[in-house]
């Protein structure tokens, strides 16, 4: 009889297995096996907010097969992650096994290591009810608002739309900082900068004050003052008044977070966070080493905690004493965690072997899976480098009247310490060696004009360090949060930042003049604290979700009767139809702004609008209707922009366009492979439909396979797999 050891994924079962013996089978649940239903709430309000659970269609088979597997065991080992989401997998697997009670054994690791998994399978622990009973109800808080209000959006403002708890919070953020930089008004100033030279060498130097009055930022606020400043100084003779010089330590940074770990591959390597996470697991869940077989490369991924394992340490200050030198080593390093409740992922996102160097590996990972180990393990190395130490030097330039002064600065990296492996932005600036009272040649004075920049647009990696900041959401919130916003048309990226659309704006004013609670920053954060007491087992989780329920739900019925549609989606204009002459109104449709004619459905002239409400003309193109002879003009539908003729709604004539031909349909060899829509969304198909029926799920690249000569296919995260299932280069996105 083998004991039954139940994990999360395929990946991770595949690893584990080669670490365990003969006497254990491996299994994976291949996630959630229960959930709330999709159908209905799913939450009995009356009945103390009990959750009804059901199994999804495609955990069925999985869960039929796990009972037969648990029939079988002597020990069944539950070996989800330890965190919230991983102890409730691990309950809802008891709940459907029905082990008994002495078979039950729960293990939990921080990495996918042999020694981690054997010393977890010889000390078990009991479930952590509190931890489940913190998932319940962050599960339980998201049903109620996004099924409660969602419906009242659709109502009340367009269908499809949703509202969540958290994503809701991050739409607000994004909206107001798009209006700040809307309400910004540029402000003047003005600096003045020198050249100064001495023995031959040049440095540079700004003024820093002015007839013995400081130089702020906005002191020189006009061109005219900036000038006399400038003429007066051009013809004086300048010293050297002061030479100040310094040395100081940099120290490294901590070992990455979730949510440090998600800002850093935004900033370096362009990652989104749903992205970045998808390859972290990928990496914490096993590769595949050569001969060395299926090996975990870096801790659990989802953790507030800047801690590490002594072992790591040990290992960590070996490997840099022996690769970089004794003085890039001078003892273990620890971080103090900030994060409330981080107990429960012990470590931070480290490699699990300090000697597994990502130039060691490189040739089993893929692109962007080597980036991010890179990242993970010169962090991680890093924080137990030396600091660096840096010299710098300040010297102040006074003119012989007196009258100003000028400074300059230079820095020297004394010695690199950890800069050696993680290296910053930091640039050397290298002055001539000077002495007080030199007296030094002027070269230039130059006056320049600055405009204050509004805030900049969030990126992904300042949205979550914003929404940490005010501790909203938790590490494996970030993603999703993101994700989400941007699924659901509320937010959209532009050159990597993220801009709110009409629809965004106008659900987050809603929300936030009508459902201020929701998107409120502190009642959100507070949220999350009592989540946190419910997984220390300090608060009744059906208490939390009854405080927070019951005004919700009373606020809930009191706008569904107060909000009118009509007064939320349209402004008035000054235009009037020219087809009908009655008022042109601006709607918002589930794709933005559009300007309608009030006498709707009678006449359904409508106009594209700008971003300042103003009427877009139709832009017509040298070509006339062959149905109408009316002019044919270009126009933006729910697909994008399409060529119609401007007698619409008389005349419906749409010009077709050449669809784009992806490749070769492989299976007849005479019709091209290209995009069609239907109700479920955009698929690729041959062109020769009914003749061939070939389709794909994704675009082709235009590529063939290098094994099988199928078409090779666009999958998520920029990934290229081939089309035949059958192939060991296809791996369905």
């Amino acid at each position: 009889m083998k004991n039954l050891v139940i994990v999360e994924s395929p990946t991770k079962a595949k690893t584990i297995t080669k670490f365990l013996g003969k006497d254990y089978k491996v299994e994976s649940s291949f996630g959630h096996v229960r959930d709330l239903p999709k159908t209905k709430l799913g939450v009995d309000i009356e009945n103390n907010f009990e959750p009804t659970y059901t199994v999804p269609l495609k955990a069925k088979k999985v869960v039929e097969t796990l009972k037969k597997d648990a029939e079988k065991a002597k020990i069944i080992y539950f070996a989800t992650d330890e965190d919230r989401e991983g102890e409730a997998i691990s309950w809802h697997l008891i709940q459907l096994i029905k082990p008994k009670k002495n078979q039950i054994k729960r293990i939990a690791f921080h990495e996918i290591t042999e020694e981690a998994i054997k010393e977890a399978i010889q000390n078990p622990r009991d479930l952590d009810m509190n931890l489940v009973n913190a998932q319940q109800a962050r599960r339980v808080l998201d049903r109620l608002v996004g099924y409660k209000l969602s419906p009242l959006l659709w109502h009340k403002v367009a269908r499809g739309l949703s509202a969540g708890r958290v994503q809701s919070v991050a739409v607000r953020l994004i909206v107001e900082r798009e209006r700040q930089i809307q309400a910004f008004k540029p402000e003047e100033y003005w600096t003045i900068d020198a050249i100064f030279a001495k023995t031959g060498s040049e440095f540079h130097a700004h003024i820093i004050s002015y007839e013995n009055k400081p130089i702020e930022k906005f002191t020189i606020n006009t061109k005219d003052f900036a000038e006399k400043i400038k003429n007066r100084l051009e013809n004086e003779k300048f010293f050297i008044s002061s030479v100040e010089k310094k040395q100081a330590k940099r120290n490294p940074s901590a070992p990455y977070t979730t949510s440090t770990l998600q800002q850093a591959a935004n900033n370096r390597l362009g990652f989104s966070a749903k992205q970045t996470m998808m390859l972290a697991q990928q990496l914490y869940e096993g590769v595949e080493l050569g001969e060395i077989g299926q090996v975990g490369l870096i801790t659990y991924m989802r953790t507030d905690s800047t801690n590490l394992s002594e072992k790591f340490i040990i290992s960590a200050g070996s490997y840099i004493a022996k690769n970089f030198g004794q003085n890039y080593y001078q003892g273990p390093k620890t971080y103090k965690t900030k994060a409330r409740n981080s107990q429960e992922a012990h470590e931070a996102i480290r490699p699990t072997h300090a000697h597994l160097s990502p130039e060691e590996i490189k040739q089993y990972l893929n692109p962007n899976q080597l980036k991010l180990y890179d990242l993970v393990w010169k962090r991680a190395m890093a924080s137990q480098m030396t600091e660096a130490v840096v010299d710098t030097t300040s010297v102040d330039i006074t003119d012989t009247s007196k009258v100003s002064i000028f400074r300059a600065t230079g820095s020297i990296i004394a010695f690199d310490g950890f800069l050696k492996l993680y290296p910053s932005a930091m640039e050397e600036n290298i002055l001539p060696e000077i002495q007080e009272k030199d007296n030094v040649d002027v070269k230039t004075i130059t006056s320049n004009q600055h405009f204050t920049e509004p805030p900049a647009r969030y990126t992904e990696a300042t949205l979550v360090k914003a929404l940490e900041k005010r501790s909203i959401g938790r590490p494996s919130t970030y993603a999703p949060t993101i994700s989400t916003v941007q699924e659901r048309g509320y937010v959209l990226k532009e050159d990597r930042r993220l801009k709110p659309t009409d629809m965004g704006i106008l659900v987050n004013d809603v929300l936030v003049e009508h459902f201020p609670h929701i998107v409120d920053y502190d009642f959100t954060a507070n949220l999350e604290s009592e989540l946190d007491d419910i997984a220390e087992g300090k608060l009744e989780w059906q208490k939390a979700i009854e405080k927070f329920y019951t005004p919700f739900n009373k606020n809930l019925a009191i706008k569904e009767k107060e909000l009118v549609k009509k007064e939320i989606t349209e402004e008035k204009t000054d235009e009037v139809c020219e087809k009908c002459g009655k008022p042109m109104v601006i709607k918002m449709g589930r794709y933005g702004k559009f300007m309608a004619c009030s006498g709707y459905p009678e006449c359904k002239n409508t106009k594209e609008v700008g971003a300042d409400g103003v009427a877009i003309p139709a832009e017509k193109i040298e070509e006339k209707c062959p149905e109408c002879g009316k002019d044919l003009t270009r126009k933006r539908g729910r697909f994008g922009f399409f060529i119609g003729c401007s007698g619409y709604p008389e005349c419906k004539y749409i010009k077709k366009t050449p669809p784009k031909e992806y490749a070769v349909c492989p299976k007849c060899n005479k019709g091209k492979i290209v995009a069609k829509r239907s109700r479920r969304g955009v698929f690729y198909a041959c062109s020769n439909y009914p003749e061939c029926k070939n389709a794909y799920w994704a675009a082709p690249t235009g590529e063939k396979c290098t094994e099988c000569q199928s078409l090779m296919l666009f999958g998520k995260n920029e990934s290229v797999v081939c089309s035949n299932k059958e192939c060991k280069n296809h791996k369905k996105p």
